[in-house]
Protein backbone atom coordinates (compact mmCIF):
# COMPACT_ATOMS: atom_id res chain seq x y z
CA UNK A 1 0.00 0.00 0.00
CA UNK A 2 2.93 2.36 0.72
CA UNK A 3 4.20 1.47 -2.75
CA UNK A 4 1.00 2.63 -4.44
CA UNK A 5 0.87 5.94 -2.60
CA UNK A 6 4.62 6.34 -2.94
CA UNK A 7 4.41 5.96 -6.70
CA UNK A 8 1.85 8.76 -6.82
CA UNK A 9 4.28 10.94 -4.90
CA UNK A 10 7.11 9.93 -7.20
CA UNK A 11 5.01 10.83 -10.24
CA UNK A 12 4.28 14.28 -8.83
CA UNK A 13 7.95 14.88 -8.12
CA UNK A 14 8.86 13.98 -11.69
CA UNK A 15 6.33 16.55 -12.84
CA UNK A 16 8.43 19.36 -11.44
CA UNK A 17 8.98 19.05 -7.67
CA UNK A 18 12.65 18.16 -7.20
CA UNK A 19 13.38 15.89 -4.25
CA UNK A 20 15.83 13.13 -3.35
CA UNK A 21 13.60 10.09 -3.80
CA UNK A 22 15.60 6.88 -4.16
CA UNK A 23 13.57 4.76 -6.57
CA UNK A 24 15.31 1.50 -5.61
CA UNK A 25 14.55 2.03 -1.95
CA UNK A 26 10.98 3.01 -2.77
CA UNK A 27 10.51 -0.19 -4.77
CA UNK A 28 12.06 -2.26 -1.97
CA UNK A 29 9.78 -0.70 0.65
CA UNK A 30 6.77 -1.28 -1.59
CA UNK A 31 7.62 -4.93 -2.24
CA UNK A 32 8.32 -5.77 1.40
CA UNK A 33 5.20 -3.90 2.51
CA UNK A 34 3.01 -5.77 0.01
CA UNK A 35 4.33 -9.12 1.25
CA UNK A 36 3.96 -8.09 4.90
CA UNK A 37 0.44 -6.78 4.33
CA UNK A 38 -0.66 -9.99 2.61
CA UNK A 39 0.95 -12.16 5.27
CA UNK A 40 -0.62 -10.15 8.07
CA UNK A 41 -4.09 -10.42 6.55
CA UNK A 42 -3.73 -14.20 6.17
CA UNK A 43 -2.35 -14.62 9.69
CA UNK A 44 -5.06 -12.50 11.30
CA UNK A 45 -7.74 -14.34 9.37
CA UNK A 46 -6.47 -17.69 10.63
CA UNK A 47 -5.80 -16.54 14.22
CA UNK A 48 -8.97 -14.56 14.78
CA UNK A 49 -11.72 -15.11 12.18
CA UNK A 50 -11.36 -18.57 10.62
CA UNK A 51 -13.18 -20.40 13.42
CA UNK A 52 -16.27 -18.17 13.28
CA UNK A 53 -19.10 -18.06 10.68
CA UNK A 54 -19.24 -15.35 8.02
CA UNK A 55 -22.14 -12.99 7.39
CA UNK A 56 -23.15 -10.07 5.20
CA UNK A 57 -21.34 -6.81 5.96
CA UNK A 58 -22.77 -5.04 9.01
CA UNK A 59 -21.92 -2.53 11.77
CA UNK A 60 -22.19 -3.07 15.52
CA UNK A 61 -21.79 -0.84 18.57
CA UNK A 62 -19.09 -2.47 20.68
CA UNK A 63 -17.95 0.62 22.56
CA UNK A 64 -18.89 -0.88 25.94
CA UNK A 65 -16.82 -4.05 25.48
CA UNK A 66 -13.55 -5.02 27.18
CA UNK A 67 -13.56 -1.87 29.37
CA UNK A 68 -12.53 0.00 26.16
CA UNK A 69 -9.06 -1.57 26.27
CA UNK A 70 -9.58 -2.83 22.72
CA UNK A 71 -10.26 0.73 21.56
CA UNK A 72 -6.98 1.96 23.05
CA UNK A 73 -5.34 -0.98 21.29
CA UNK A 74 -6.71 0.21 17.94
CA UNK A 75 -5.28 3.66 18.59
CA UNK A 76 -1.89 2.21 19.53
CA UNK A 77 -1.75 -0.09 16.49
CA UNK A 78 -2.54 2.67 14.01
CA UNK A 79 -0.06 4.95 15.76
CA UNK A 80 2.64 2.31 15.34
CA UNK A 81 1.89 1.81 11.65
CA UNK A 82 1.94 5.57 11.11
CA UNK A 83 5.37 5.94 12.70
CA UNK A 84 6.68 2.97 10.72
CA UNK A 85 5.27 4.35 7.49
CA UNK A 86 6.80 7.77 8.05
CA UNK A 87 10.22 6.32 8.82
CA UNK A 88 10.17 4.04 5.79
CA UNK A 89 9.15 6.89 3.51
CA UNK A 90 11.88 9.13 4.94
CA UNK A 91 14.39 6.33 4.31
CA UNK A 92 13.45 6.44 0.62
CA UNK A 93 14.35 10.14 0.57
CA UNK A 94 10.79 11.40 0.46
CA UNK A 95 10.27 14.97 1.79
CA UNK A 96 9.20 15.07 5.43
CA UNK A 97 5.67 16.45 4.97
CA UNK A 98 4.85 14.00 2.20
CA UNK A 99 6.20 11.16 4.32
CA UNK A 100 3.95 12.20 7.22
CA UNK A 101 0.83 12.22 5.05
CA UNK A 102 1.66 8.92 3.38
CA UNK A 103 2.51 7.26 6.71
CA UNK A 104 -0.81 8.31 8.23
CA UNK A 105 -2.98 7.50 5.22
CA UNK A 106 -1.32 4.10 4.78
CA UNK A 107 -1.89 3.20 8.42
CA UNK A 108 -5.54 4.19 8.16
CA UNK A 109 -5.92 2.08 4.99
CA UNK A 110 -4.43 -0.95 6.71
CA UNK A 111 -6.64 -0.64 9.78
CA UNK A 112 -9.76 0.02 7.72
CA UNK A 113 -9.17 -3.21 5.83
CA UNK A 114 -9.24 -5.01 9.19
CA UNK A 115 -12.66 -3.52 9.83
CA UNK A 116 -13.80 -5.29 6.65
CA UNK A 117 -12.89 -8.62 8.29
CA UNK A 118 -14.97 -7.66 11.32
CA UNK A 119 -17.83 -6.45 9.15
CA UNK A 120 -18.15 -9.82 7.39
CA UNK A 121 -17.89 -11.86 10.60
CA UNK A 122 -21.12 -13.03 12.25
CA UNK A 123 -19.37 -12.96 15.63
CA UNK A 124 -18.36 -9.31 15.34
CA UNK A 125 -19.09 -6.47 12.95
CA UNK A 126 -17.49 -3.28 11.68
CA UNK A 127 -17.21 -0.73 14.47
CA UNK A 128 -17.49 3.04 14.21
CA UNK A 129 -15.68 3.20 17.56
CA UNK A 130 -12.75 1.27 16.08
CA UNK A 131 -12.61 3.60 13.08
CA UNK A 132 -12.54 6.61 15.40
CA UNK A 133 -9.77 5.03 17.49
CA UNK A 134 -7.78 4.30 14.32
CA UNK A 135 -8.11 7.92 13.23
CA UNK A 136 -6.96 9.12 16.64
CA UNK A 137 -3.81 6.99 16.42
CA UNK A 138 -2.77 8.42 13.05
CA UNK A 139 -3.72 11.96 14.09
CA UNK A 140 -1.70 11.71 17.30
CA UNK A 141 1.48 11.03 15.34
CA UNK A 142 0.84 13.37 12.43
CA UNK A 143 -0.12 16.37 14.55
CA UNK A 144 3.04 16.13 16.65
CA UNK A 145 5.22 15.68 13.58
CA UNK A 146 3.77 18.79 11.99
CA UNK A 147 3.84 20.83 15.21
CA UNK A 148 7.11 19.74 16.86
CA UNK A 149 8.88 17.44 14.36
CA UNK A 150 9.08 14.86 17.16
CA UNK A 151 6.86 12.67 19.35
CA UNK A 152 6.74 14.29 22.78
CA UNK A 153 3.62 12.41 23.92
CA UNK A 154 3.78 8.75 23.02
CA UNK A 155 1.31 5.88 23.29
CA UNK A 156 3.07 2.66 24.25
CA UNK A 157 2.09 -0.91 25.04
CA UNK A 158 3.34 -3.63 27.36
CA UNK A 159 2.15 -7.21 27.78
CA UNK A 160 2.35 -10.00 30.34
CA UNK A 161 0.88 -13.51 30.39
CA UNK A 162 -2.19 -14.03 32.57
CA UNK A 163 -4.13 -17.00 33.93
CA UNK A 164 -7.31 -16.03 32.10
CA UNK A 165 -6.43 -17.21 28.60
CA UNK A 166 -6.33 -20.95 29.55
CA UNK A 167 -9.92 -20.64 30.83
CA UNK A 168 -11.16 -19.46 27.44
CA UNK A 169 -8.36 -20.09 24.88
CA UNK A 170 -10.60 -19.81 21.81
CA UNK A 171 -11.40 -16.20 22.70
CA UNK A 172 -8.29 -15.09 24.62
CA UNK A 173 -5.65 -17.08 22.73
CA UNK A 174 -3.73 -20.31 23.19
CA UNK A 175 -0.22 -19.45 21.95
CA UNK A 176 1.93 -16.52 23.02
CA UNK A 177 1.31 -14.49 19.80
CA UNK A 178 -2.45 -15.07 19.92
CA UNK A 179 -2.61 -14.27 23.64
CA UNK A 180 -0.71 -11.05 23.06
CA UNK A 181 -3.29 -10.16 20.42
CA UNK A 182 -6.45 -11.34 22.20
CA UNK A 183 -5.95 -11.34 25.98
CA UNK A 184 -6.83 -7.82 27.08
CA UNK A 185 -6.05 -8.74 30.69
CA UNK A 186 -2.35 -8.82 29.83
CA UNK A 187 -2.27 -5.63 27.75
CA UNK A 188 -1.36 -2.31 29.33
CA UNK A 189 -1.36 0.93 27.36
CA UNK A 190 0.75 3.88 28.43
CA UNK A 191 0.64 7.58 27.75
CA UNK A 192 4.37 8.23 27.96
CA UNK A 193 5.41 11.88 28.18
CA UNK A 194 8.91 13.28 27.77
CA UNK A 195 9.22 16.25 30.20
CA UNK A 196 12.57 17.33 28.74
CA UNK A 197 11.01 17.90 25.30
CA UNK A 198 8.77 20.61 26.82
CA UNK A 199 11.62 22.21 28.81
CA UNK A 200 14.86 21.60 26.92
CA UNK A 201 16.89 23.88 29.17
CA UNK A 202 16.00 21.86 32.25
CA UNK A 203 18.17 19.27 34.00
CA UNK A 204 15.60 16.51 33.46
CA UNK A 205 17.26 13.52 31.71
CA UNK A 206 16.61 13.78 27.99
CA UNK A 207 15.76 10.08 27.65
CA UNK A 208 13.51 9.67 30.74
CA UNK A 209 9.72 9.63 30.38
CA UNK A 210 6.85 9.63 32.87
CA UNK A 211 4.11 7.16 31.97
CA UNK A 212 0.45 6.81 32.90
CA UNK A 213 -0.95 3.37 32.14
CA UNK A 214 -4.38 1.82 31.69
CA UNK A 215 -5.43 -1.84 31.72
CA UNK A 216 -7.98 -4.28 33.03
CA UNK A 217 -8.34 -7.53 34.93
CA UNK A 218 -10.91 -10.31 35.13
CA UNK A 219 -12.05 -10.01 31.50
CA UNK A 220 -13.29 -13.37 30.23
CA UNK A 221 -15.72 -11.86 27.73
CA UNK A 222 -16.49 -8.58 26.05
CA UNK A 223 -19.42 -7.67 28.29
CA UNK A 224 -19.54 -10.28 31.06
CA UNK A 225 -17.91 -13.41 32.44
CA UNK A 226 -20.84 -15.68 31.64
CA UNK A 227 -21.07 -17.55 28.34
CA UNK A 228 -22.17 -20.82 26.73
CA UNK A 229 -19.46 -23.11 25.36
CA UNK A 230 -19.66 -25.12 22.13
CA UNK A 231 -21.34 -28.06 23.87
CA UNK A 232 -24.09 -25.80 25.21
CA UNK A 233 -22.78 -25.81 28.78
CA UNK A 234 -23.20 -22.60 30.77
CA UNK A 235 -19.86 -21.21 31.96
CA UNK A 236 -20.40 -18.85 34.87
CA UNK A 237 -17.39 -16.88 36.12
CA UNK A 238 -19.45 -13.96 37.38
CA UNK A 239 -17.60 -14.20 40.71
CA UNK A 240 -14.46 -12.92 38.93
CA UNK A 241 -14.56 -9.12 39.20
CA UNK A 242 -13.99 -7.08 36.04
CA UNK A 243 -11.80 -4.16 37.10
CA UNK A 244 -10.06 -1.20 35.55
CA UNK A 245 -6.43 -0.66 36.52
CA UNK A 246 -4.35 2.52 36.42
CA UNK A 247 -0.56 2.75 36.54
CA UNK A 248 2.20 5.26 37.20
CA UNK A 249 5.69 4.41 36.00
CA UNK A 250 8.90 5.64 34.42
CA UNK A 251 9.97 4.83 30.89
CA UNK A 252 12.88 5.21 28.48
CA UNK A 253 12.40 7.34 25.38
CA UNK A 254 14.36 5.33 22.83
CA UNK A 255 14.29 8.13 20.26
CA UNK A 256 16.30 10.34 22.64
CA UNK A 257 19.14 7.88 23.19
CA UNK A 258 22.50 9.01 21.70
CA UNK A 259 22.37 6.68 18.68
CA UNK A 260 24.50 7.90 15.79
CA UNK A 261 23.79 5.17 13.23
CA UNK A 262 20.91 6.38 11.05
CA UNK A 263 19.38 2.91 10.58
CA UNK A 264 19.51 2.08 14.29
CA UNK A 265 18.05 5.48 15.10
CA UNK A 266 15.05 4.83 12.83
CA UNK A 267 14.70 1.35 14.31
CA UNK A 268 14.68 2.80 17.83
CA UNK A 269 12.01 5.30 16.83
CA UNK A 270 9.76 2.51 15.55
CA UNK A 271 10.44 0.32 18.62
CA UNK A 272 9.53 3.26 20.86
CA UNK A 273 5.87 2.17 20.85
CA UNK A 274 6.77 -0.58 23.35
CA UNK A 275 7.22 0.44 26.97
CA UNK A 276 10.40 -0.55 28.77
CA UNK A 277 9.70 -2.52 32.00
CA UNK A 278 10.22 -0.35 35.08
CA UNK A 279 9.10 0.04 38.73
CA UNK A 280 5.36 0.73 38.67
CA UNK A 281 2.60 1.76 41.06
CA UNK A 282 -0.84 0.30 40.25
CA UNK A 283 -4.26 1.46 41.45
CA UNK A 284 -7.14 -0.93 40.89
CA UNK A 285 -10.72 0.30 40.67
CA UNK A 286 -12.22 -0.35 44.08
CA UNK A 287 -9.42 1.19 46.10
CA UNK A 288 -6.49 -1.27 46.17
CA UNK A 289 -2.87 -0.29 45.46
CA UNK A 290 0.09 -2.46 44.47
CA UNK A 291 3.75 -1.78 43.76
CA UNK A 292 5.69 -3.76 41.16
CA UNK A 293 9.52 -3.59 41.31
CA UNK A 294 9.46 -4.36 37.58
CA UNK A 295 6.21 -4.33 35.58
CA UNK A 296 5.78 -5.79 32.12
Amino acid sequence: MWLLIGLVSLHSSVQGQPDSLNQKRLALVGGVTAVAYTGTMITLNQAWYANYPRSSFHFINDNAEWLQIDKVGHTWTTLGYTIGGIELMRWTGMPRKKAIWIGGISAMFFQTSLEAFDGFSAEWGASAGDLLANTLGAAMVMSQEFAWEEQRIQLKMSFHMTGYAPIRPNLLGSSFPSRMLKDYNGQTYWLSVNPWSFAKQSSWPKWLNVSLGYGGDGLLGGHSNVWTDKSGRLMDYSDVPRQRQYYLSLDIDLQQLPIKNAFLKRLARMANIVKVPAPTLMYQHGGSWKFYPLYF
